[in-house]
């Protein structure tokens, strides 16, 4: 380890690199021989099997030495006997089988490290995947000893700790997709605090007592809200407070908790016990009340295996008001204070500043589309739209009223899709959604199933053939559209990016009468020549989510636009990035080109020097204008059909 390294707090950074070993970091139980709810490794993913369960050859640490038992085909051994259904079916293996080692697509994998920025001295090496979907190191103990990472598939992430003087994975958890820091230590690294959706149908803030040697003996809910999913967990430097974030339905409620310093149930009034500026001015308020019987034995074989219901003590919290609907990254900056990096539907996003027990206030940067709504207008305020899907489902949206219509006037109205799937809608300032609103267009933007910020159920919901359900989804967000009253079911488009370009194709083929016209951005037509093209980290962590391109050959080709294109019946326009390898360009192209040959008016936008995001103010302002150009000329009365209004109605 490089010198100076153990007395830092830590932070570390990701460096992708070549295959140097094979250091497994997927240990399946919190110990060697724990009792209680079982289930196989296939729904959780493992260091180069993603999820595959069963006899896999465990593989060598860095010093030559066989892997921990369990590394790969071991099962999990959360809970007491009779676990949740919900973290049981999660753990059970999904509708989808989860890919074989590389079968999905070939790669060198990712490697993690730890780098000293103060020396010279070589990085150190965490952990190696050659299949790997995702691999970061979230934080290194204070004495040097373990590491965080999280690393696994989409929906299936874990936190696993990693013991760096032999770089043994000895303790792995489900945590929440979302924001990639997940987890920090306590200043004594006895205690791991985790945001989780571990057994739960909601991430919530989880405290794991560790061992000496990183092991993990008890696993408790130390803050949680019903119906909310904690989204950001910001730990401070000092590690005796942290920023919670929760997402209440698209917003954003934060608050500071204090934090014990360990993993010894001190309360405010103990001599050692955490002091901060946040603290409030009522004694001793606590979410979930401390049994002592339940930490009386220091033997964790007398402890069931779990998520338990005592947890460990946490203060009340202190609530911060903030000035936008959604906080995206919270930063621990200083004592009790951070950055806060905030957007919302009426002002530009920015990065705010808060300190001690004050409230925040706006720092010089901002947004970097200055054009985001014209000078003299002001943004739009979405309303929230909750609705059932045909099935019962509930679904639901942020509608955008046009400015100057009146409330009862059919407006032409574009469903906007986002991408992921695992996305959500939020109310935040979106230059597209203003250049359409200023164009004379309603925008709803809904969350199909598949969406997170709904629940684990909601997310997992359109797996396997569930896919065909979330693209029903979007024909019931337009007929909720029409018949709340403000779209003109005449006037219909739809419109979204990557997955939701994707979802474009699919319901202008599924639903070939619904829409007048579509526009696709960076999205798949046919999920095989996905797999083909996209990075292979990212096929890895796709094939859990779409079927993998072997084994689901029929089911994919079955979700593919590409192959019920001879259904089309409207003009589409795609738009792409030149070097997008997230999906690659031959995506749209070959829907442009099929539509084209079946005598559909078809256009492709290729924003040159950009990838999958565009990042270039130029080729953001000339992809919103000319998406807005496309959408006037067929929905405005300009499109294949006679116009659905009388000139000069609207």
């Amino acid at each position: 380890m490089p010198p100076g390294w153990s007395e830092r707090d830590g932070h570390a950074v990701l460096l992708g690199g070549a295959h140097r070993g094979d250091v497994d970091p997927a240990v399946r139980t919190f110990r060697e021989g724990a009792t209680g709810g079982t289930g196989t490794a296939e729904g959780a993913g493992a260091a180069g099997a993603d999820g595959a369960s069963g006899s896999a050859p465990g593989p060598a640490n860095a010093a030559g030495a066989a892997a921990p038992a369990g590394a790969l085909g071991a099962t999990w051994a959360f809970g007491t006997s009779g676990a949740s259904g919900a973290f049981a079916a999660r753990h059970t293996g999904p509708s989808v089988p989860l890919p074989d080692a590389s079968t999905v697509r070939a790669g060198s994998g990712l490697a993690a490290y730890l780098i000293d920025p103060d020396t010279v001295a070589a990085p150190v090496l965490v952990a190696v995947e050659q299949t790997a979907a995702t691999l970061r190191v979230c934080d290194v103990s204070r004495d040097g000893l373990l590491a965080l990472l999280r690393r696994g598939p989409r929906n299936r992430r874990e936190a696993v700790v990693v013991r760096l003087a032999d770089l043994a994975a000895v303790a792995a958890v489900p945590v929440a997709d979302g924001d990639p820091w997940i987890g920090a230590f306590s200043p004594d690294g006895r205690r791991l605090w985790l945001r989780s959706d571990a057994e739960r149908e909601f991430a919530a803030l989880l405290g794991a007592d560790l061992a000496p040697d990183g092991t993990i003996t008890r696993l408790s809910v130390a803050v949680e809200r019903d119906g909310v999913d904690l989204e950001l967990l910001a730990v401070g430097h000092e590690g005796r407070g942290a920023f919670l974030a929760w997402n209440d339905g698209g917003v954003s409620e934060l608050e500071f908790r204090p934090l014990p310093a360990g993993s010894s149930p001190d309360g405010p009034d103990a001599p050692d016990a955490p002091r901060d500026v946040y603290a409030p001015d009522t004694p001793d308020v606590r979410d979930v009340p401390d049994d002592p019987a339940s930490r009386a034995a220091d033997d964790p074989a007398s402890r069931p295996a779990g998520v338990e219901t005592a947890a460990p003590v946490v203060e009340a919290g202190r609530d911060v008001p903030l000035p936008h609907e959604v906080a995206t990254r919270v930063a621990p900056a200083g004592p009790g204070g951070a950055a806060l990096a905030l957007s919302g539907s009426r002002r530009r996003p920015g990065i705010w500043w808060l300190t001690g027990t004050g409230t925040p206030f706006m720092t010089p940067w901002s947004s970097r589309d200055e054009d985001a709504v014209p000078p003299g207008r002001r943004p739009t305020r979405p309303v929230l739209h909750r609705f059932t899907a045909r099935d019962g489902t509930p679904l639901s949206g942020w509608y955008y009223r046009a400015p100057g219509r009146a409330s009862t006037r059919p407006a032409p109205c574009v469903i906007h899709l986002h991408g992921g799937p695992e996305e959500q809608e939020r109310p935040v300032l979106e230059p597209l959604y203003h250049e359409l609103l200023g164009r004379g267009f309603d925008v709803f933007a809904p969350d199909v199933r598949g969406s997170s910020g709904h629940g684990r159920s909601f997310v997992d919901a359109d797996l396997g053939t569930g896919r065909f359900a979330a693209i029903q989804d979007v024909a019931d967000c337009a007929a909720h559209a029409v018949l709340a009253g403000p779209a003109d079911p005449s006037r219909l488009a739809v419109m979204g990016r990557s997955y939701g370009g994707y979802l474009v194709m699919a319901s202008l083929v599924w639903h070939p009468e619904l829409f007048r016209t579509g526009v696709a951005v960076c999205g798949m037509s046919d999920f095989q020549s996905f797999f083909a093209g996209t990075e292979p980290w990212i096929a890895e962590s796709a094939a859990h989510k779409y079927g993998h391109p072997e084994r689901d050959r029929d089911l994919l080709r079955a979700l593919s636009p590409l192959h019920r294109v001879d259904a089309l019946r409207v003009p589409v326009l795609a738009v792409h990035g030149e070097y997008d390898t997230n999906v690659p360009p031959g995506e749209s192209e070959q829907f442009v080109r099929a539509a084209r040959d079946r005598g559909i008016a078809a256009e492709l936008l290729t924003l040159r020097d950009e990838g999958h995001d565009f990042q270039r103010a130029d080729n953001r302002r000339l992809f919103r204008r000319t998406a807005a150009d496309w959408l006037e000329r067929h929905l405005m009365g300009g499109g294949g059909g006679p116009a659905p209004f009388t000139p000069g109605e609207d």
